[in-house]
């Protein structure tokens, strides 16, 4: 699926959206795949939290000063009032206002898409929004987009190239019918390239329901269930504070299942 990094490819970077259910883990799954992107291959990672909870800013210990939403609703607000400028200027606006909501350590960065306010149209707007994030993501390796339960509002509102879908289930039967509900969806509303699915906390008890999973949705790997995460989401803790456990060993192996890397 992918070989090397885009530095060394130059074909761009490989964007992993993370899609399923709410509650079954999207963020943490998001969070540890970031940072195993980082400490395995030294990428250079935009993580953009696609999530109206914006979760994956705490999950990565990064502040968020302002959002895409609050920047695109800022300049709607300013174009009602006629106090927007020229469209060059709009977009010189928008690409400054972008970067100055982009948090930055190390290797990482990280994005905010926010809650959409308010009610109309602007598709200008959102097309010019998603074209300052597709070329700030040109400059990575990898982008791993933390999503809400579907595709649709990734392609909608943040960008439309998505070369990997990863989407993450656990073993309930609700789970799993969203898993196939989005892979139904995202063959119409989005161009990607590959697919992979991911049963998070696996209980040992619950290796016959994996097996009893059909083909077309047998997982590209698993995540055991995981005291460590749990004390560390009790606690507010960042995924660069989770110790070495088995859930980050098994993910580390869905890299090569799934990104083959």
């Amino acid at each position: 699926m992918i070989d090397r990094t885009a530095s060394e490819t130059n074909t761009g970077p490989a964007v992993i959206a993370v899609c399923g259910k709410g509650g079954v883990g999207k963020t943490t799954i998001s969070a540890m795949l970031t940072r195993a992107l980082m400490d395995r291959c030294h990428a250079r990672v935009l993580a953009v939290d696609a999530d109206p909870a914006v979760g994956l800013a705490t999950s990565l210990g990064m502040a968020v000063t302002k959002t895409v939403d609050q920047i695109r609703n800022d300049l709607v607000r300013d174009i009602g009032s006629g106090r927007s400028g020229e469209p060059d200027e709009i977009l010189r606006r928008l690409d400054y206002d972008v970067m100055a909501a982009l948090a930055e350590e190390r290797n990482l960065a990280f994005l905010a898409i926010g809650r959409p306010e308010g009610e109309g149209c602007y598709c200008q707007v959102n097309m010019l929004l998603k074209a300052i994030i597709g070329k700030l993501a040109a400059s990575f390796d990898y982008v791993v987009i933390d999503g809400e339960a579907g595709i649709e509002q990734i392609n909608r509102r943040v960008m439309a190239a998505v070369t990997h879908l990863l989407l993450v289930s656990d073993t309930s039967l609700k789970g799993i019918n969203v898993c196939r509900t989005i892979q139904s969806v995202a063959a119409s509303a989005i161009a990607y390239r590959h697919q992979g699915v991911i049963i998070n906390r696996v209980r040992p008890s619950e290796a016959a329901f994996l097996a009893s999973l059909p083909p077309d949705l047998g997982p590209a790997g698993t995540i055991p269930e995981s005291e460590a995460i749990r004390r560390g989401d009790m606690a507010g803790r960042s995924i660069w504070a989770l110790p070495a456990c088995k859930a980050l060993q098994a993910l580390d192996r869905c890299l090569g299942r799934v990104l083959q890397i």
